[in-house]
């Protein structure tokens, strides 16, 4: 350890794999260590199944639900869109071989206490009782404006002006309030409705990502790895080695060293490995960071896929603000053994949601209410970890906790923010070796 780097990276969790990856591809000597003895700190997944059940404080199961060795349980489970920002850097880095994808079988949407499978193609609209026959129309209009606009092309703004705010985009059209409730928040992800008076820029550009995702294989726009999130860290932990990083686990982190205010090295307590960068999570640097949020998350072992889901091995559920009256929407997803993360019939599911309650696991309540019978249920909550300064000062780089949302777009443009506060510039995706797209899902 007792060593020069350009940037000590500390936590294993998805971001700061991903981070140690870029910078190594970009040249920089990188050592990345870890307290803890495995892959992913928050982000991990555990197993066997006992694993879990001792992280969250409960007595140990056995085979009471199949082999517990089957089971590699996500602490923060999310998936990727199929044309998003992840897998484009898992595409870039080559990392996509070391993981094996499945395409999610359904996106939903629940609506007045039921839920509505999201329209996968126009056959789908057609046929969806989401919306009526007229209002079928005007979103199909409303997509097909969203798939030719060109922001530098006037001809294709069909009287949509870029300093529109969303609101008056979706009025455009003559969307009525549901319709702009599941577009806002199943195609386009956002979190709340605080959007809807923003430019519309960003609505169009985030719908055209689920319909790009959605092309790409059909069923619905998410992919999941097999085995679970934990091989994504250690995909990109396999990056930075071969470009020269250096790993240590299971390496307590005494402090980061400091002088003129700004980083030096980080110290063991016996030796101190010098650089001029840390990269790190917010628990390896809790002064540096402030408490934005709460997040509530409930890990439930099902027997059955959820109702209403055409028996689908894996869904994605969202459940918009607006329609239990709360200011940020709730996520639901669920995987199954076909992604060889739990035994044979057998399912997880994951509710999460931000609090904004006294009593967080009230909160999720409505997401839960969807599951059915639950066989057991693991509930956390954690605060929403900020940097109080975007680190250029002092040279200590730290991510966000992440979020409750069930999907890695916001967990990315974090990761290319810090990319670029640190290097001055947007990471360049030429630089790595480029493999075939189809090599991510089926």
């Amino acid at each position: 350890m007792d060593d020069t780097y350009d940037v000590i990276v500390m936590g294993t969790g998805l971001k700061e794999c991903i981070l140690s990856g870029m910078l190594s591809v970009s040249g920089k000597k990188v050592l990345h260590l870890d307290r803890n003895a495995y892959y992913g700190g928050e982000s991990a997944s555990l197993t066997p199944l006992d694993q879990v059940y001792q992280h969250f404080g409960k007595p140990v199961v056995g085979d009471k639900y199949g082999r517990g060795r089957d089971w590699n349980v996500d602490l923060i489970p999310k998936f990727l869109m199929a044309n998003g920002q992840l897998v484009k850097l898992l595409i870039h880095t080559g990392v996509t071989r070391y993981l094996e994808f499945k395409s999610v079988d359904g996106s939903y949407v629940y609506k007045g206490g039921k839920i509505y499978k999201v329209p996968a193609d126009e056959k789908e609209a057609l046929a969806s009782s989401l919306m009526g026959i007229f209002e079928k129309r005007r979103f199909k209009n409303f997509l097909q404006f969203v798939q030719d606009y060109d922001a530098e092309d006037p001809k294709t703004w069909k009287g949509v002006e870029p300093n529109m705010v969303s609101k008056q985009v979706y009025e455009k059209f003559g969307l009525d309030a549901n319709t702009q409730d599941f577009t806002g928040h199943a195609l386009a992800l956002f979190r709340n409705d605080k959007y809807m008076m923003e430019p519309c820029a960003q609505l169009i550009k985030k719908c055209r990502l689920y319909s790009d995702s959605l092309a790409r294989y059909g069923k619905s726009p998410y992919l999941y790895p097999l085995y679970g999130l934990g091989e994504l860290p250690q995909g990109f932990a396999r990056l930075s080695a071969i470009y020269g990083g250096t790993y240590m686990l299971d390496k307590p982190v005494d402090k980061i060293v400091m002088e003129d205010g700004h980083v030096v090295g980080v110290s063991d307590g016996k030796d101190t490995a010098k650089c001029s960068i840390v990269v790190c999570d917010p628990t390896y640097a809790p002064d540096h960071c402030k408490k934005v949020g709460q997040v509530v998350r409930a890990i439930c072992i099902l027997n059955h896929p959820i109702e209403n889901t055409k028996d689908g091995q894996s869904v994605q559920i969202i459940i918009p603000q607006n329609q239990v009256n709360r200011n940020d929407d709730i996520y639901v997803c669920m995987v199954s053994a076909a992604h060889n993360v739990c035994a044979k019939n057998y399912y997880l599911a994951i509710v999460a949601t931000t609090v904004e309650t006294n009593n967080p696991e009230a909160e999720l309540q409505p997401g839960l209410d969807l599951l059915g019978a639950i066989e057991e249920k693991f509930v956390s909550v954690v605060d929403l970890l900020e940097p109080k300064d975007d680190g250029k000062e002092n040279k200590i780089f730290i991510s966000k906790s992440y979020d409750a949302t069930t999907h890695f777009e916001t967990t990315c443009d974090d990761v290319l923010d810090i990319f670029k506060r640190i290097t001055g510039e947007d990471f360049d995706f030429s630089k790595v070796k480029h493999t075939d797209v189809e090599a991510v899902g089926e």
